[in-house]
């Protein structure tokens, strides 16, 4: 949470002359040579009008109803609505349904694209097809390795493997000896990424099981069969918080005491973390995943500005458990944490 106080004029002015000197570095070769005028995207795309409105589609893969996504939809509306910029939302779980949604926004000649790569094979040559029409694009969520690769200027998200070490670590911290790890996404190479990761922070036994997020009921059954199979598992990480309630269930249902922690936020979440159901929350900040692309892009179109010098801009991973979580709250039922 932000310190509200009030700052010395001095810390204030060292404040706003660091922020002149980042803007700075930001406008300097890399965003000459990814000038809107000229090469569109990467740098190596065609032609896009400077003077064209600006219009941009964010296309995800998150799928309809979603308490992750609509977070996101809401940054890039409200970022939309703050910076005078036309914005629409559309996703799909679908790889190939999702590309196409791509080549449709390249073909209603959009003016600058934020797309997220949970199967970045799928969508690269889509997103290369954007680049060369000369429309920038920002990814985020998923696929940083392959962001410059396809010509994106910029990645928006959170480290996986980063974030999946912290969790493994704070598990290992609590003294939990195995783990299941519950990815609720086939072929989605960022949850692999996070129960990698959380394998090295925990630095012991890290099981993987495969679920289906649109299976609710089996979701809940195969985490229960999980836990009663093997009393061991003392800790359940899931990779969504749509995911964990099931699991607080399952174990309940097992009757395990696991300890159970989770990716991703809601209200729900929250409550349980509050009532000591879920103990942490990896928060990797999505809202920001959809406001700071928008705000991205406007920067690059008007100023030839960039962000991040090659490397992600990152969202997280922050942490929300019993010591934040009353503070985090009000954010979650507003729709923006």
């Amino acid at each position: 949470m932000s310190d509200r106080g009030r700052r010395p004029p001095a810390l204030l002015a060292a404040a706003l002359a660091a922020l002149v000197l980042v803007l700075a570095a930001c406008t300097g070769p890399s965003a000459e040579s990814a000038s809107p005028s000229g090469s569109g995207g990467g740098g190596s795309g065609g032609e896009l009008d400077p003077d064209a409105p600006l219009d941009f589609a964010v296309i995800t893969h998150g799928t309809e109803g979603d308490a992750f996504w609509s977070v996101v939809k809401s940054g890039a509306e409200a970022a939309g609505r703050d910076l005078g910029v036309s914005v629409t939302y559309s996703s799909n779980g679908d790889p190939g349904a999702q590309a196409k949604l791509i080549d449709n926004a390249v073909a209603q000649g959009k003016t600058g694209l934020v797309v997220s790569m949970a199967n970045p094979d799928a969508l690269k040559e889509s997103i290369e097809a954007a680049v060369a029409a000369g429309i920038p694009v920002v990814t985020v969520n998923s696929g940083a390795a392959r962001s410059a690769e396809f010509g994106a200027i910029a990645h928006v998200g959170q480290d996986e493997k980063i974030a999946g070490r912290a969790a493994g670590e704070r598990l290992k911290d609590a003294g939990k000896r195995k783990v299941l790890c519950v990815i609720h996404e086939a072929g989605n190479s960022g949850l692999n990424e996070r129960c990698d990761g959380a394998r090295e922070g925990f630095g012991g036994d890290v099981e993987n099981l495969q679920v289906d997020i649109s299976n609710p009921t089996d979701i809940e059954a195969r985490v229960r069969g999980a836990l009663q199979t093997d009393p061991s598992i003392d800790g359940v990480l899931t990779l969504s918080s749509q995911v964990a309630d099931r699991a607080v269930t399952a174990a309940r249902g097992a009757g395990s005491e696991a300890e159970i922690a989770t990716f991703d936020l809601n209200t729900d979440v929250v409550d349980a973390i509050l009532d000591g159901r879920i103990s942490f929350a990896v928060d990797q900040q999505q809202y920001q995943q959809g406001y700071l692309p928008i705000t991205m892009l406007k920067l690059y179109r008007e100023n030839g500005n960039t962000l991040g010098g090659g490397q992600s801009v990152l969202t997280g991973p922050g942490f929300v458990d019993e010591s934040n979580a009353d503070l985090v709250r009000p954010y979650t039922e507003r729709g923006t944490r």
